[in-house]
């Protein structure tokens, strides 16, 4: 399973990269507006920073803008893919950028058969939100567990990105269906490294060592 991150905070980008377990980088608007910098400079030093794939969303939601957009952003660096809404133009636009090589995120998936669309347009990735999906009473692990499966089915290449994660037992979860990648909040990453009994045992170690004679 791969972990991406999902911000545009360069120094949070740095401190998962040096854990040796950072395999790509997501962003969004809503993440690059807290940096406070000119979106296409945030990408560019994003995009340097990682050698794997950082997710790049276009802001138009008609067909000849995504595709515009998707183009520019293409250019910025070889590991940028498009992030694109699942829509109906998004549709379109991913089939036409899959037709011109250039690799897309179809975000905003909420259930499997938007999923199954995505992959037919001829999606990279597809981002179920699975945390959104629970805020809402519904069960966001079982949308993931239906596209792994009608993928499977039809030996679809795309690749599943367990988005929206709150929480280590999504991580778990995603992981124990098989799909491909979670992306991850800073916050989240640092709890999935966290147990209160490793905290307990090094204590006692510590503790222990320090009554052996010197």
């Amino acid at each position: 399973m791969k972990f991406f991150i999902d911000t545009a905070d360069i120094k949070e980008i740095r401190r998962a990269k040096e854990l040796g377990i950072l395999d790509g980088v997501t962003t969004n608007p809503t993440l690059v507006s807290k940096i406070g910098r000119p979106y296409r400079d945030v990408l560019i030093e994003v995009a340097r920073e990682v050698d794997g794939p950082v997710s790049a969303e276009v802001i138009s939601v008609d067909y000849d803008g995504m595709v515009r957009e998707a183009r520019e952003l293409a250019r910025i660096r070889d590991n940028i893919n498009i992030k694109i809404p699942l829509i109906e133009d998004g549709l379109r636009a991913v089939r036409t950028l899959y037709s011109e090589g250039i690799k897309t995120n179809v975000t905003l998936c909420f259930n499997s058969v938007q999923a199954l669309m995505a992959a037919k347009a001829g999606a990279t990735f597809i981002s179920p939100f699975i945390g959104r999906l629970d805020d809402i009473s519904s069960e966001g692990m079982e949308v993931v567990e239906e596209i792994s499966a009608i993928y499977a089915n039809y030996d679809f290449t795309t690749e599943i990105i367990v988005a929206s994660v709150r929480n280590p037992l999504h991580i778990k979860h995603a992981a124990l269906i098989g799909a491909d990648i979670a992306t991850i909040p800073f916050d989240v990453f640092q709890k999935i490294i966290k147990h209160p009994l490793t905290d307990i045992g090094l204590k006692k170690f510590l503790e222990d060592y320090s009554k052996i004679p010197k």
